[in-house]
């Protein structure tokens, strides 16, 4: 489906869905986002009608999508992807600023099926090996950023923290959750995140280690943070979060916060709305088909005449009359 994007709202966070929840820990030098996913994540998997072990690896993708991506200001884009070798063969989210989630996963149906039943359905075993990448495209004539971590055998979450030592060299926490929820209504899904990360602005805990790491892994130069005594409070207070506090729709977060770091104070920002929304357009196609050749666009056509395309992302189906393009030249 397509809209025009508009402006991400300000809203009160308690007992809302679909939202991003800012904060900070001042005595801990800490800064962090909450995301709380419900109908959108929910319209994501349900219109793909995802097996249950590919929408939980999807759901989290879009929890941990919306963390990273909600960090733009105002616009741009970010993208998840992966590619592996796992039956879960390719998956891509996006997240346009202010507000707008899409996302699509490719999987082989018979190699979940065997892994579902040899009990090897983890997320990590379904993505098996390969690797992440993050892009940022902050638009206009900014740059673009990517940022490539391996998949071997572990699930997104993990493949988070490594990236931000790898590539960010910020010590951060993550913790993604992702479950379907039964009422007397039925089924649906819920999807929820939180990003803890250290910031440090005193000189005391920006110090750098004063040895030359050598052959050490990637990321050791920065060591000395993560064994600051505040990150190692912070950390360990985050780490406890269960994964049915950040999917219970009676519990705020807010109070997920207060529950973690009010004897340190936290401080909320204004949350701000995440919607399920795709960019592709009727006009967006066209354009694309005109860049074929007049015998490709000849070999797209089906049985009943037309050119039929389907959006990977939100399933939208549009078809296109061969003859329009008949006289159009090829672009280049």
């Amino acid at each position: 489906m397509s809209g025009a994007s508009r402006a991400s709202r300000p809203v009160s966070d308690a007992g809302r869905d679909d939202t991003v929840l800012p904060f900070a820990v001042k005595a801990l030098d800490i800064r962090g986002r909450v995301v709380r996913l419900g109908p959108s994540v929910d319209h994501i998997l349900t219109r793909h009608a995802y097996p249950e072990a590919i929408a939980r690896v999807v759901g989290e993708a879009c929890a941990l999508t919306v963390l990273l991506g909600s960090s733009l200001k105002g616009k741009g884009r970010f993208q998840l992807q992966t590619k592996s070798d796992g039956p879960l063969e390719m998956l891509v989210v996006d997240f346009d600023a202010p507000d707008r989630l899409r996302a699509f996963a490719r999987f082989d149906t018979a190699r979940l099926a065997a892994a579902c039943a040899a009990g090897r359905a983890s997320g990590a075993a379904l993505l098996g090996t390969g690797h992440l990448a993050l892009t940022i495209d902050p638009g206009g004539d900014l740059s673009r950023y990517q940022g490539v971590v391996s998949l071997d055998g572990r699930g997104l979450e993990a493949a988070a923290h490594q990236y931000f030592r790898q590539s960010e060299q910020i010590p951060t926490l993550m913790r993604l959750a992702v479950a379907q929820r039964v009422t007397g209504r039925g089924a649906s899904w819920r999807a929820g995140g939180l990003m803890v990360q250290f910031l440090p602005v005193s000189p005391e805990r920006q110090r750098q280690p004063e040895f030359d790491p050598g052959d050490a892994p990637t990321g050791t130069l920065r060591e000395a943070f993560v064994e600051d005594e505040a990150w190692v409070e912070a950390r360990t207070l985050a780490a406890t979060t269960q994964d049915h506090e950040l999917i219970d729709p009676m519990l705020s977060s807010e109070r997920l916060l207060y529950r973690l770091f009010h004897e340190r104070g936290v401080e909320v920002f204004e949350a701000h709305e995440v919607r399920d929304a795709c960019r592709c357009s009727r006009q967006g196609i066209e354009a694309m088909l005109r860049r074929f050749t007049p015998q490709e666009r000849r070999d797209m056509i089906g049985g009943d005449g037309k050119i039929g395309v389907t959006c990977e992302f939100c399933s939208a189906h549009r078809e296109f009359d061969p003859a329009q393009f008949e006289a159009e030249p090829v672009s280049k």
